[in-house]
């Protein structure tokens, strides 16, 4: 590309800026295919992959001809060189203001990779922008490190909900604990501080922009997740701690909060950043397939609680999987005909969740060692279904290992 009439320093000093991987500008003339000369703006700009190596390099090159030599048609015959100088510069205004040289202290700055993995937005900022845009003061921009260590956080609280509300609903527990009271209180807290913080966080428009103009963040926030969001922080265990709420009512609330659930949408688009590392889509696979067992095992739970006794004749099926644990672990269930006329005994709640997670852990691999076995209707349906979830995670493994 380069010829003759390149000057032979310039040349160097775009060899040296390639070997030191640095960023830096030049004035170059270059030749097209058909051996014309074309002056050139070249800015260079490394790309760095995840082990901070360069990859590649960002060349964009601004056509600089005009300003270089002026070009003589039949308008501007007999003219003298710097009218037609003056002539070039006032057509290409617009040309000028793009070629403002670039600033040392704007040179690209080296960002942490271990950041950029971190980072739960869907959108991240390129290594190569050049300077961060501004924004108003209370304003947060979506990649700062405050804003990514926030939604680590929010994102480990959604999996605290993700596990304790499905157990809390399924075993009918009511949050008469001071300390879980506190600790749940604190995490509606946290939810409903989140809503605050997105209503000044920047995001990326459709076009690839940042988008700070506050009018337009809360439009985009109350669109999207303001709704589910807002369901998600209400203090629904307050309400649980109270005796005399309906039980139906109290497990309707705690239902409520999985709405929490719909927060790791906002995560999935950023796993194309984990597929790059093994070890990333084991630890992926195995925390998925752990908190499926879980939410499986609670439904399990729920459909023999609900058929061990039939409410109708107030008696008991003894074809249960929940009566035949009660009389192999030797804590049967018992009439109370003195007292209050109903079914007690039974296996403890940590017993049962033990149980129904051992259940569903054999049935999803498949394993199926048949101490605890389906035996009504309603609990063959439920394993048939999930052995196809079974099926499913498999195939799944199974491309991850060919991979």
């Amino acid at each position: 590309m380069y010829g003759e009439l390149t000057d032979k320093k310039t040349i160097e000093k775009v060899r040296q800026t390639f070997d030191n991987y640095e960023s830096n500008c030049f004035e170059i003339l270059l030749y097209k295919k058909n051996r014309t000369p074309v002056w050139f703006y070249m800015q260079i700009a490394p790309i760095r992959n995840e082990h901070e190596k360069v990859v590649l390099f960002l060349c964009t090159f601004k056509d600089i001809t005009l300003f270089k030599q002026p070009i003589e048609d039949d308008s501007t015959k007999g003219w003298t060189k710097f009218a037609r100088l003056t002539r070039a510069l006032t057509n290409s205004r617009s040309v000028l203001q793009q070629l403002t040289p670039m600033n040392k202290a704007e040179v690209v700055h080296k960002h942490s990779r271990l950041a950029e993995v971190l980072q739960l937005g869907s959108d991240i900022l390129p290594q190569y922008k050049q300077e961060a845009p501004k924004t108003p003061p209370h304003i947060i921009l979506h990649y700062c490190a405050f804003k990514t260590t926030w939604d680590w956080v929010i994102l480990i609280l959604t999996f605290y909900t993700a596990i304790m509300v499905p157990y809390n609903v399924s075993f009918k527990t009511k949050q008469n604990n001071i300390a879980w009271l506190v600790l749940d209180s604190v995490v509606d807290v946290i939810f409903l501080v989140d809503i605050v913080l997105n209503f000044h966080t920047t995001f990326v428009g459709p076009g690839g922009e940042v988008i700070s103009d506050p009018k337009l963040i809360r439009m985009n926030y109350l669109k999207t997740w303001f709704v589910i969001d807002l369901l998600s922080c209400l203090p629904y265990d307050i309400i649980n701690a109270f005796e005399n709420v309906d039980e139906g009512i109290s497990s309707l609330f705690s239902s409520l909060k999985v709405v929490r659930l719909l927060r790791l949408g906002r995560v999935a688009r950023k796993l194309d950043h984990y597929l790059e590392y093994g070890a990333a889509v084991l630890v992926l696979l195995v925390c998925v397939f752990g908190l499926v067992a879980h939410w499986l095992a609670c439904i399990w739970y729920s459909i023999g609680d609900y058929e061990v006794i039939d409410e109708l004749t107030n008696t008991i099926k003894t074809d249960s999987w929940l009566y035949q644990l009660a009389l192999s672990i030797g804590t049967p269930y018992r009439y109370n005909t003195t007292g209050s006329g109903q079914w007690e005994g039974g296996p403890s709640k940590d017993s049962l969740y033990i149980s129904s997670l051992y259940f569903t852990m054999t049935s999803l691999t498949t394993i199926g060692f048949g101490n605890i076995a389906p035996t009504t209707d309603g609990e063959k349906i439920f394993s048939v279904a999930m052995m196809m979830v079974g099926c499913k995670i498999k195939w799944m493994q199974n491309i991850f290992y060919t991979l």
